[in-house]
Formats: C-alpha cells, sequence, structure tokens
C-alpha cells in the first residue's frame, strides 16, 4: 500500500497547511488574546514548559525537562525563575541528589495551564465547527504520528551534533542524557 512519501504533491500541500498553521497558532497576537480570555500573563515558551511539567505528572529535575523540551538546562532554569516568581512552579531538593533540584507545578500553576487549555479549546472548537467528528480523529491520528517522528528527528540530530569525537569513532552517540528514547517526548509539543 503506497504511503504519504509516494505522493509529492499530497507532502507539498501537507507542508503548505502546516506552515500556515503554524505562523497562525504562534503568532505573539494570538498569543496573547488566547492568554488575555485565560485571564494570564505567560510567554509562549513558559506555557510549553508548564505544559511537560504538567504531562510529567510528578516533579521533574531540570535536565529532565530540557531534555523533554529539546533546549538547554540553562535555558528551563531562567524559565523556572520566573515561573517561580508567578508562583507557578515550585522548587524542592531531589532526595537522591542533593546538588539537585526537582520541580513541580503549583495548585496555582495547574489552575492557570487549565484556564489557558479551556481558552484554546473554545477557540479550536469555534475554527472546526461543521467538520464531521472522524475528519478530526483522523487529523489527530495523523498529527500525532507527524509530531513523533519529528521529535525522534530532531533527537537524533541532537544527539550527533552533541557526540564526541570519540563517540562517533565508536559508533556511538553521547552528550545528551535523557534524549532520544521514542517514550521520552511530549505526546504533543514541545
Amino acid at each position: 500500500m503506497p504511503d504519504a512519501t509516494d505522493n509529492p504533491t499530497a507532502t507539498s500541500e501537507l507542508e503548505e497547511v502546516l506552515a500556515s498553521l503554524a505562523y497562525l497558532l504562534t503568532r505573539s497576537q494570538e498569543h496573547e488574546r488566547q492568554t488575555a480570555r485565560a485571564g494570564i500573563t505567560a510567554a509562549r515558551s513558559d506555557v510549553y514548559l508548564l505544559r511537560a511539567l504538567a504531562e510529567a505528572e510528578e516533579v521533574s529535575r531540570v535536565g529532565d525537562l530540557a531534555a523533554r523540551l529539546m533546549v538547554k538546562p540553562s535555558h528551563v532554569t531562567r524559565q523556572i525563575d520566573r515561573l517561580q516568581t508567578q508562583q507557578l512552579v515550585e522548587r524542592t531538593p531531589d532526595v537522591l541528589d542533593r546538588r539537585a533540584r526537582q520541580v513541580a507545578l503549583t495548585a496555582e500553576g495547574r489552575a492557570m495551564l487549565n484556564r489557558l487549555k479551556q481558552a484554546n479549546i473554545a477557540g479550536l472548537a469555534n475554527a472546526l465547527d461543521g467538520i464531521p467528528a472522524p475528519d478530526v480523529a483522523a487529523t489527530v491520528s495523523v498529527l500525532r504520528h507527524l509530531v513523533d517522528r519529528y521529535v525522534r528527528q530532531v533527537r537524533i540530530k541532537m544527539l550527533s551534533e552533541d557526540a564526541t569525537p570519540a563517540d562517533r569513532a565508536a559508533g556511538g552517540v553521547g552528550g545528551v542524557g535523557g534524549v532520544g528514547g521514542a517514550d521520552s517526548g511530549p505526546n504533543h509539543c514541545p
């Protein structure tokens, strides 16, 4: 059975649609409208970090969050500093490593994230009005596969870029702990 890569026109059309959708969803003005509807102020990258914490359903270490979001740990540390001053996350000592800290959503962080999700769902429901539910379900399925494959590709590239010459000579990669496992990535976004 032929797959999507056998039809360059369909793949090209999908790329155009995804580029348009990415642009519409990530515009600063749209983010500001959505957060205003939810009654919050948060940067887009902060929202992704909060979502990653919520998906983890437990406390996380900075390095694990950085790997999940595919960014440097220093970036996550700065975000956590901002979010902690807003009382959206809290840091606690790591019982296994006294040098490390664990990060968790606060009740206020969960409530804020829920308000934003509800505002996003309301906007999406308007855009989906009149589209049959089976079409939406099929779209969700395809997009999940795309996200999973893109995450895998990005992680493989990150690993190969971070590999030392000795790692490459040995046929392995290193440098980014915890990155690359198929089940270590986000189910839908970084």
